[in-house]
Order: structure tokens, then C-alpha cells, then sequence
């Protein structure tokens, strides 16, 4: 029962799916990270289902695109978009650790989260459009449940930049042994999967999510601040999104990369033929 309400917590604090409504305690919270990373593999679904549609239904490649994009912010109300804008406005302050708490803390929008925005998002529906092969589609719709199981752990194992807030709560709250033990039991399982469907997109993925990871690591060791915007991108994207840019990008490279060298061995092989 403790698990079914956690899992309850889980999804009613980080998306919009609708869910059983109860008091939550402490109790209740110790788990909830576990269930974390099962918001993105319903995003995961559902964008396999929309190119289902898009490959059975005649939609148009720039409806495709959007809806393609907007899947994910329409499970998660915008939760990660509002985080990750936050931390994009602290990042790029170049301020001092007290006045970049301070920025995340403000809900008044700078420069530099407009600009980070934007270019997430043109960079996501880029190389959304670009993913055709059907199995980097499925390595691609895994990673926003990798990129939350990666959030979780960041969570449980990373210093908090602050002793209050809500993340704090969350971490303070949390049975840290036996989340960290299921985020990596539910990582290895998904990557597991993954080297089956694909052995090259799988290990594209995991070179860019292992890079990804040690970076945010190397950052949150050398300044707290950095610490926090990490641990807001369970809640905020810092751990998921710019790990997404990563990868995407390393996909969409090796997606060309194959393409060109199959295209090389075609003609290789007319050449041979006439």
C-alpha cells in the first residue's frame, strides 16, 4: 500500500495525469522517487504512439514535429520547462552562489532562460524531425525515462545546496539506500533493453548519458550552486534536458553517419555491378 500511495505522490507532484487525491506524509514520500523515472516512460509511450499515427494517418511532418515536442510538456503541465528556465537565468547570471540561489528562487523570467528555451527547442524539434530509423526512435523515447532515473540518483547522492525548499524535502524525506538501489536496478534494466533493440543506439545513449552525468557531478563538486540547479532538474530539466541535447545530438550524428556510410557502400556496390 505504501508503494501504490508513493507511486500515487510521484505522479500527481511531477505531471498532469490525473491521480487519486489523499493527505501525503513522510511515509508516503520515502519512495517517491522510485516511481520518477515511470513519468517518462508514459512520454516514452505516448510519443510512439503519435508516430504511430503519423506513419498510418497521412499527419503532416510539421504536426507531426509540434505535437512530437509538446507531448512531453503536456504530461508534465511545464514543470521541468519552468525549472530548467530558472536554472538557465542562475547559470548564465555569473553571480556569486548566495545571489544565484536567490535567481532560482525568482519567478520573473531573464534573457538567458528565453534564449536557452528557445534553443532546446528548436534543437529538440530538429532532431525530433530527423529520427526515422524506428529503433533510434525507441532508444530516443527511452531516454526520458534514463534521464529521470539519472534525476533520482542525482537527488539521493549529490549535496543540496540549501537545508529547506522542496527538493530538499524530498531528499531529506526519501529511504536513500533503497531509491538509489531501485533507480539503478530500473537504469541497468532499460539499458539492458535498449542493447537488445539496438547495439549501437544503445551504446551511443550511454556514452552520452554517462558523459552527461559526470559533468553535473564535476559541476555540483565544485560549486553548490551548480549543486542545485542539478538537484531542481528532477525538477528542473539541468539532469534531463541538456542530457537529452546531448544525446539527441550524438543520435542524430550517428543516424547521418550510418546513412552516409550505407549510401558509400551502395554505390561502392553499382560501381562493382556495371
Amino acid at each position: 500500500m505504501k508503494l501504490i500511495r508513493s507511486c500515487i505522490v510521484s505522479f500527481s507532484m511531477y505531471s498532469k495525469i490525473p491521480m487519486p487525491q489523499f493527505k501525503w506524509n513522510d511515509d508516503d514520500m520515502k519512495y517517491m522517487l522510485v516511481f520518477f523515472p515511470w513519468i517518462g516512460a508514459v512520454i516514452g509511450l505516448l510519443l510512439m504512439l503519435w508516430r504511430y499515427i503519423y506513419s498510418h494517418f497521412g499527419v503532416a511532418d510539421i504536426c507531426y514535429v509540434c505535437i512530437g515536442a509538446l507531448i512531453p510538456i503536456a504530461v508534465t503541465g511545464g514543470f521541468h520547462i519552468d525549472g530548467f528556465m530558472d536554472t538557465m537565468d542562475a547559470f548564465h547570471s555569473y553571480k556569486p552562489r548566495e545571489e544565484k540561489l536567490a535567481i532560482l528562487k525568482d519567478s520573473h523570467i531573464g534573457a538567458f532562460a528565453v534564449i536557452m528555451l528557445a534553443a532546446y527547442g528548436l534543437l529538440f524539434m530538429g532532431a525530433f524531425s530527423q529520427i526515422m530509423n524506428d529503433k533510434a526512435f525507441i532508444v530516443f523515447c527511452a531516454g526520458f525515462f534514463i534521464s529521470r532515473c539519472l534525476s533520482g540518483i542525482a537527488v539521493v547522492s549529490f549535496k543540496s545546496a540549501k537545508s529547506d525548499g522542496l527538493l530538499f524535502m524530498f531528499a531529506d524525506t526519501a529511504h536513500r539506500t533503497i531509491v538509489r538501489a531501485a533507480l539503478y536496478i530500473q537504469l541497468a534494466l532499460c539499458i539492458a533493453v535498449l542493447l537488445i533493440v539496438s547495439l549501437p543506439y544503445a551504446v551511443v545513449m550511454i556514452i552520452a548519458a554517462a558523459l552527461s552525468f559526470w559533468y553535473y557531478y564535476v559541476k555540483q563538486k565544485r560549486s553548490l550552486a551548480a549543486s542545485q540547479a542539478i538537484r531542481q532538474g528532477i525538477l528542473c530539466v539541468y539532469v534531463s534536458a541538456p542530457w537529452q541535447w546531448l544525446w539527441v545530438v550524438s543520435l542524430l550524428l550517428f543516424s547521418i553517419f550510418v546513412l552516409n556510410i550505407g549510401m558509400v557502400r551502395i554505390r561502392i556496390l553499382i560501381k562493382v555491378v556495371l
